[in-house]
C-alpha cells in the first residue's frame, strides 16, 4: 500500500482559544499516528486566527497566537484580514518573526511592489517517497484599509491562479490556502482547474464531507474552532476525502486555558492610562455620559463636524480608580477603526435619518469588527433634526454643503448606510476605538 497524504486545516479561529487545548493534542496525535503508518500529514490554518478582541492577543499584538501555532506543529497557514489589517504594518512585520511555519500569501506586496520578507507566493513539499505538493494562498481584497497601512493588495484569484502556473509543472497535488470566501472559491475552482484542494475561511461556512466543482475539492471547517478539517489524498488512486472533527467532542485535559490567556493578557496590558473620579456607565439603551465624552473624543480625534456610532459598542463601564489598557480593551474590544465621510447637507440629514430606525437597536450585531452584543441606540454628536431642519453645530445645515461625519468603518461597509459606502471617505488608522478614547482621557490627564 502506498503513502497517503493527510491534511489537516483550521481556520477562522479568532482567538476564540477555549478549543485549542483538544486541537493542538489531536494535531500531536494524528501527526504521530500517520508518520508512524508511513503517510505524510500536512497542517494548515487558512488565516484570522488573530483577533485583536482577546487581551492575549492584543497584549502580544498577534505574536502568542504565533507561538500557539508552533506548538500545535503547524506546517504553513495564510494571512486573514484580521492579520492584515488590524494590526500596524510594523506589528504584521514582526508578527511571524518566531514562526517555524511558512506564510503563503501571494498577493500582498509593500508599497511601490516588492513582498514583505515573511511572505511566500508559493511554497513546495515534498514527502518521503518523492511526491510533490504545491502550496498557494492569498486574502481577501480589503484595498482601502491595506492602502492606509502602508501595503498594496493585488487580485487574490489572480495571484493565486499565477502562482499556480508556476509550480504546476513541479507538482504532483496543489493545495490553495484561500482566505476570500466562499463565493470567491466556487469562482476559483472553475477558473482554475489545476487545484486539487481549496481550503476555504473568512466567510465562515461549512462543508461537512467537501464540495466538489470540477476536479476541485472545496473544504471549510467554519469559525472559532468548533472543527477541524481532514483532507484525505490516495495518490495511488486520485481520490480525496474531506471530514470536519467536531472539537467539542474531543478530551480537554486544560478547562483553564482561556482564563490562563486571558490573565497573560491583562498582565500584558497593565499599562495605567489615567485616574477615574467618576463612575461612568455603559448604556445600549439610553443617553449616558460615556457616550457624550466618545463623541467628543471622536471630534476631538478627527477634526469632524458631527459623529454618528452605536451605544453597543460599550462592552463594560469605566469603573472608579486607575484604568489600564486592559480596562480600556474590556470597554471596548472591538477591531473597529474611525472613519471621516463626506456628505452633503441632504445625504447627512437621510443618514440621520435612516438610523432612527426602531428595529436597529435590539439588532443582535455578528461581524463587520463588532464584537458586543447588540447594535443598541444610534448616538447623534453635533447633530439632530427639529420639524424637518438638519441642524449641524446648532446652526441649520445647507444641503448643499459638504460636512464632515466621524463614523465607525463598520457603518460604511454598505449594511446598514449603502450611501456612506460610495461616499468619499478616509479611515484612521491602525488606531482602535480604544486606542482614540484613552489617548482622549491621557490627555485630559495631563491636562
Amino acid at each position: 500500500m502506498g503513502e497517503l497524504i493527510h491534511i489537516y486545516h483550521t481556520n477562522d479561529l479568532h482567538s476564540h482559544f477555549s478549543h485549542w487545548p483538544s486541537i493542538r493534542a489531536l494535531l500531536h496525535e494524528r501527526k504521530r499516528w500517520h508518520e508512524e503508518a508511513g503517510d505524510t500529514c500536512l497542517i494548515l490554518d487558512i488565516g484570522d486566527h488573530v483577533d485583536r478582541s482577546h487581551p492575549f492577543t492584543e497584549g502580544t499584538a498577534g505574536k502568542g497566537n504565533v507561538e500557539l501555532l508552533n506548538e500545535a506543529g503547524y506546517d504553513a497557514v495564510t494571512i486573514g484580514n484580521n492579520e492584515g489589517i488590524t494590526l500596524s504594518k510594523d506589528e504584521l512585520d514582526e508578527l511571524y518573526i518566531q514562526a517555524d511555519f511558512d506564510v503563503i500569501v501571494s498577493n500582498l506586496f509593500e508599497e511601490g511592489g516588492g513582498r514583505p520578507k515573511w511572505a511566500k507566493p508559493y511554497g513546495v513539499l515534498e514527502t518521503a517517497e518523492g511526491l510533490r505538493i504545491g502550496l498557494v494562498g492569498a486574502t481577501a481584497e480589503f484595498t482601502p484599509f491595506y492602502q492606509r497601512l502602508g501595503w498594496e493588495v493585488t487580485d487574490a484569484k489572480a495571484s493565486i491562479i499565477e502562482s499556480v502556473n508556476a509550480i504546476k509543472d513541479q507538482t504532483d497535488f496543489i493545495v490553495c490556502l484561500s482566505h476570500l470566501g466562499i463565493r470567491e472559491d466556487e469562482l476559483l475552482a472553475e477558473l482554475c482547474t489545476d487545484i486539487d484542494v481549496i481550503l476555504g475561511a473568512h466567510t465562515h461556512h461549512i462543508f461537512h464531507e467537501g464540495k466538489t466543482i470540477g476536479s476541485t475539492l472545496l473544504g471549510a471547517a467554519g469559525k472559532f474552532g468548533m472543527f477541524i478539517g481532514h483532507i484525505t489524498w490516495d495518490p495511488a488512486t486520485g481520490e480525496t476525502e474531506a471530514e470536519l472533527i467536531d472539537t467539542a467532542e474531543l478530551r480537554n485535559s486544560e478547562e483553564g486555558f482561556n482564563d490562563e490567556l486571558i490573565a497573560d493578557g491583562k498582565t500584558q496590558l497593565s499599562e495605567p492610562i489615567f485616574y477615574n473620579e467618576k463612575e461612568l456607565k455603559a448604556e445600549w439603551f439610553k443617553e449616558s455620559e460615556l457616550a457624550e465624552l466618545f463623541g467628543e473624543a471622536m471630534l476631538e480625534y478627527s477634526g469632524a463636524d458631527c459623529a454618528l456610532f452605536n451605544a453597543g459598542l460599550f462592552m463594560e463601564g469605566m469603573p472608579v480608580g486607575v484604568a489600564t489598557r486592559y480596562d480600556f480593551h474590556k470597554m471596548l474590544p472591538h477591531p473597529i477603526n474611525l472613519c471621516l465621510v463626506e456628505l452633503t447637507g441632504a445625504e447627512l440629514k437621510e443618514i440621520y435619518q435612516q438610523s432612527l430606525n426602531a428595529e436597529w437597536p435590539n439588532i443582535e450585531l455578528k461581524g463587520m469588527g463588532f464584537r458586543g452584543a447588540v447594535l443598541g441606540n444610534i448616538v447623534h454628536v453635533n447633530m439632530a433634526v427639529e420639524e424637518h431642519q438638519l441642524y449641524v453645530g446648532g446652526i441649520p445645515a445647507d444641503p448643499e454643503k459638504v460636512y464632515q461625519l466621524i463614523t465607525l468603518d463598520m457603518f460604511t461597509f454598505g449594511y446598514f448606510f449603502p450611501e456612506l459606502k460610495r461616499a468619499p471617505k478616509t479611515y484612521f488608522m491602525p488606531e482602535f476605538l480604544r486606542d482614540v478614547f484613552s489617548r482622549f482621557f491621557q490627555a485630559k490627564a495631563v491636562k
